[in-house]
């Protein structure tokens, strides 16, 4: 009996097309995959941290993303002609995805955390300064801008896709900003922290006054404290 042949297709989350005689065309391939690298750092620090604020981030992405789902089958607008690809091209959701990250992280150092002064800092931490937190805004924001410029380049969107991505990401994340902002300044992140659920998956509130790493050295640096006063009483 002979066997039916299957077409097969490909699965085309990571495909991208490039030109391999092009060295900026193979690193733009390695960029396209960034977004997909987020969505794997958003997934690991919300399980591993339970930071809120991280959350809020994803969350927010999220809605970005639905967004963008919608503008291009509202708009639908056309990839540019060569492009290999499937779906429409209007707005850029890589452009859309990253800009928002990056002005969302640049809101985030610059306006919302806050460490502590100097005569409330805690021992063996010294949180970024202002000038510090600006240069990794703005290594984020040219990030997201080389990204950005790499879809026009693979040939994967046209310009005028691209910089509209990338001002849909900008007003999303900064309106994002502003709404939790309120949602912090009315209570109701506070609220939301002390609800059962929130407790049971040990949520907390620390990254806008402390790094991610701060609460687990100190931890660390008492133990070893600690072990080293043993050790030198048995000695």
């Amino acid at each position: 009996m002979s066997e039916e042949i299957v077409s097969l297709t490909s699965f085309s989350l990571t495909h991208v097309h490039y030109d391999p005689t092009d060295r900026i065309s193979y690193l733009c391939a390695w960029l396209a995959l960034v977004p997909q690298g987020l969505c794997v750092m958003y997934v690991t620090l919300i399980w591993s941290t339970r930071e809120i604020e991280i959350v809020l981030l994803g969350a927010g992405q999220f809605a970005c993303e639905v967004l963008n789902f919608a503008l291009k089958r509202l708009i639908k607008e056309e990839r540019p002609p060569r492009m290999n690809g499937k779906g429409y091209g209007m707005p850029s959701s890589h452009a859309q995805f990253v800009t928002f990250f990056a002005v969302s992280m640049a809101l985030f150092l610059l306006f919302r955390h806050q460490p502590p002064r100097l005569e409330h800092r805690r021992r063996d931490h010294t949180p970024m300064t202002m000038l510090e937190r600006a240069f990794w805004s703005a290594v984020g924001l040219v990030g997201a801008l080389t990204v950005a410029w790499s879809r026009v380049y693979l040939n994967y969107h046209t310009e005028k896709q691209v910089l509209v991505g990338c001002t849909a990401g900008s007003v999303i994340a900064i309106a994002w900003f502003a709404v939790t902002s309120i949602l912090r300044r009315t209570g109701w992140v506070a609220w939301a922290m002390e609800i059962p659920i929130a407790k049971w998956l040990r949520a907390r509130d620390l990254v806008v006054e402390e790094d991610l790493c701060q609460a687990g050295w100190e931890k660390w640096n008492d133990r070893t404290a600690v072990l080293k006063a043993q050790d030198k009483k048995r000695s």
